[in-house]
């Protein structure tokens, strides 16, 4: 089957669906591929560079398959040979007029932009491909329109304080914002409604700020996986956060989008007006109504009070290249799906759920909208009622120790340990201190480090556990003393529990460093 490579006709676009490096890969699969004239200049990729990968310039409105960045306007799709297969990013819960003018066709058109949010389509997400390469531009941007340091500086001058960055939205976007602003030395804090999230911003260098919490238990996250609309409560309390903090930041960036809906506004005229005269606001939402009033789509806006709010909507086609190169990689892994024989032959697959959720038309019928795909970030199902002939689950969930009950234990614990230490030899007294405190060291300061890095701590049960055989194999002679038979006998069982866990942390540290080795 022969794959056509189209020129972006829309205005400004940059980008191109294919590269000379996945073209290769397209090859490999066992495609033809033909790539429009010019339809890689803007993005560095001459037409000779397409023709050393195997392609060949020519029609590409003519092959089985196209692939594009945007939809094709209705003049291209006439040209598109019947039982065609197309391509690319068509929006169509937002644009219901394409939607229209692809199923008056004999073709099949796929919506890259409709991928699942599950974690086996997560190599074909060209929405997150996208907002990583925007994340990172939109800071580029907001830095070129400040106009002043973003890192902090102490020079014979005078001291220069570091800019403060607030980044509204935690998803994709938001975090490569936050570690390009982080990397650049300002000081960053970012918000999101989900607080599972405050990790990842934290790893990144900056500052979670959470909203003030209610009782209502609302989910934050849709049961497509994807940000959902929040409710007016949530919405008064996040404007009265943004309200408090966002006069005293130099740039903001906001990057809330709900697929399919208008973007919802959180930074309101009167927040504007309160920023410092300089600042810069980035609305990554411009596309679909903007975040932030004021916003003019694809245009720098600036307030009275000289605040610049930049709506660019064309933020990843600013770095070209690499853009096209993340997107054709993104249907390069469409294209493997749909071949399943690796011998050139495009299959559809109704059954699978990633592209069915994808497909729009099919041979000139309509098949939007998909049928919904639960994924793992949606709420868990009701428990089923308890049939009148089943047993009902009696486990229950243990309580959390109140405060007292905790303080009590403690309390025993300790008159405990004082009377041991009352009752025991001076000689074993010295032992038993450092005993108690190598208990008390060892909670606060294994206890608290997070989960992620238990493993690399094998390192240091391992230090730990090489003392205690060196201790252990010290007092294992003494067979011929006092009590030698019951020292003998702690001495062995030490040497055993401390051999097992220093070969076990050695074996989990190995296995961990060869996931970070290269085959």
């Amino acid at each position: 089957m022969l794959i056509g490579i189209v020129g972006e006709t829309h205005r400004g676009e940059t980008r191109v669906a294919a590269t000379p490096a996945t073209v290769v890969q397209l090859v490999r699969l066992g495609y033809e591929v033909v790539v429009e004239p010019g339809a890689g200049v803007r993005s560095s990729f001459p037409d000779g560079a397409y023709v050393e990968a195997g392609a060949r310039v020519g029609d590409p409105l003519a092959a089985d398959v196209v692939l594009g960045v945007n939809a094709l306007t209705p003049e291209r799709l006439d040209e598109l040979k019947p039982g065609a297969t197309v391509m690319g990013v068509m929006s169509p819960a937002l644009d219901p007029a394409l939607v229209e003018e692809l199923a008056k066709r004999p073709i099949t058109a796929l919506a890259l932009d409709a991928v699942p949010r599950i974690s086996r389509a997560q190599s074909l997400d060209v929405l997150s491909s996208m907002a990583n390469i925007a994340g990172y531009r939109a800071v580029v941007e907001a830095a070129h329109t400040f106009g002043r340091f973003f890192t902090g500086q102490v020079t014979a001058a005078g001291k220069v304080p570091p800019a403060k960055v607030l980044v509204c939205g935690a998803g994709v976007a938001g975090l490569a914002a936050i570690g390009a602003a982080g990397s650049l030395g300002a000081v960053v804090y970012a918000t999101d409604p989900r607080p599972e999230v405050a990790d990842q911003v934290r790893s990144l260098g900056g500052e979670y700020l959470s909203v003030e919490a209610d009782d209502t238990g609302e989910e934050q996250v849709s049961a497509t996986g994807y940000a959902k609309e929040m409710s007016q409560d949530y919405n008064a309390r996040a404007a009265r956060l943004y309200s408090e903090r966002i006069a005293e930041m130099d740039i903001v960036i906001t990057t809330a989008q709900i697929p399919g809906r208008p973007a919802p506004t959180l930074i309101t005229a009167e927040m504007v007006a309160s920023m410092r005269s300089g600042s810069v606001i980035v609305d990554m939402a411009a596309s679909t109504g903007g975040n932030v009033e004021g916003t003019v789509k694809d245009q720098a806006a600036v307030t009275a009070g000289g605040v610049t709010i930049l709506g660019y909507t064309d933020l990843p086609g600013r770095l070209p290249a690499q853009a096209s190169q993340l997107y054709g990689t993104n249907l390069v892994n469409l294209v493997k799906l749909m071949t399943p024989g690796k011998d050139g032959r495009l299959v559809l697959d109704f059954d699978d759920v990633v592209q069915r959720s994808m497909t729009v038309v099919r041979d000139g019928e309509l098949t939007w909208p998909p049928p919904p795909v639960q994924v793992s970030a949606a709420a868990a199902p009701a428990a089923a009622p308890v049939s009148s002939g089943a047993k009902p689950n009696t486990a229950r969930t243990r309580p959390p120790l109140s405060t007292r009950r905790r303080y009590t234990g403690v309390g025993c614990g300790a008159a405990v340990l004082f009377l041991g230490a009352a009752l025991s030899p001076s000689a074993l007294l010295g032992h038993l201190t450092v005993f108690a405190l190598a208990i008390v060291i060892g909670y606060y300061v294994i206890g608290q480090v997070h989960h992620a890095l238990h493993t690399p701590l094998m390192s240091v049960t391992n230090a730990i556990s090489g003392i205690i055989v060196v201790g252990a194999l010290l007092q294992i002679g003494h067979a011929g003393t006092p009590n030698g038979g019951v020292v003998t006998a702690l001495s062995a069982l030490a040497i055993l529990l401390a051999s097992v866990n220093i070969v076990g942390g050695f074996a989990v540290t190995r296995r961990m460093l060869s996931m970070f080795s290269r085959s």
